[in-house]
């Protein structure tokens, strides 16, 4: 069914760099990481540097490939691998990566999300869906949201299809009724599509489309959003 006659009720969200700007975001957060590490366990911060244990991260998903869709996992397991190399006996992990994650969910929304969002939200239930594990509870978006499924909650990452079949389920609504909006090509426009979504790519560096199926809508802000949704409105009419 072409897009614009679908009756949409409900709309999906990807959240890091849909809804925020994430790498800074990271790049900060391993940083105080790195800097917590260098008061408590230096021998780590000596011989790894913040890209370094992000690196690790990747190490440990070839090596235990069931954990690679949990990034907090992924962060903690990347953390007690460093500690051991280096020969700490006694190392915690929890407490390290608690760090990293109050600064990892320290993000600021782009100008257009906010009040995007709220005005969205008195039409259409809204949810996210992310491969990530910010937490829009501390992010303070939370109360927009219907619901929010990540990665870890599934035991999948996008563009697999069972986060988006878990949001269907949870909408309660039939495929064609709902569209997913996210920046990534791969994970959220064909994972989206083949899950029978509509789709929206949100392209704010206006990048050429890398190939494939395109999009049902490309945006270059969240606010242009209502507009593709007011137009698909009015041809269903």
């Amino acid at each position: 069914m072409p897009v614009e006659r679908m009756m949409i009720k409900a709309i999906t969200f990807d959240l890091d760099d849909t809804l925020w700007d994430v790498w800074p975001v990271v790049i900060r957060a391993e940083q105080l990481l790195h800097d917590w590490l260098a008061e408590r366990y230096p021998g780590i911060p000596e011989q790894f540097t913040p890209l370094d244990l992000r690196e690790l991260c990747s190490e440990v998903a070839d090596v235990q490939p069931d954990i690679a869709h949990d990034r907090t996992l992924l962060r903690k397991e990347a953390l007690r691998w460093a500690a051991a190399r280096v020969g700490y006996t006694a190392f915690d992990s929890d407490a390290a990566f608690a760090v990293f994650f109050a600064a990892r969910n320290a993000v600021e929304l782009f100008e257009d999300v906010r009040p995007t969002l709220e005005r969205l939200a008195q039409h259409y239930t809204l949810a996210s869906l992310s491969n990530g594990n910010a937490d829009l509870r501390i992010i303070g978006l939370d109360n927009l949201f219907a619901f929010s499924i990540n990665a870890i909650e599934v035991g999948s990452a996008k563009p697999e299809p069972l986060m988006f079949e878990t949001a269907r389920r949870r909408l309660g609504l039939w495929p064609t009724e709902i569209i997913h909006v996210g920046d990534d090509p791969i994970h959220d426009v064909q994972g989206g599509r083949d899950a029978g979504f509509g789709t929206v790519w949100v392209n704010r560096s206006r990048q050429e489309w890398p190939g494939g199926a395109r999009a049902d809508a490309e945006i270059g802000n969240l606010a242009e959003l209502e507009g593709v949704l007011a137009d698909w409105k009015s041809h269903s009419a």
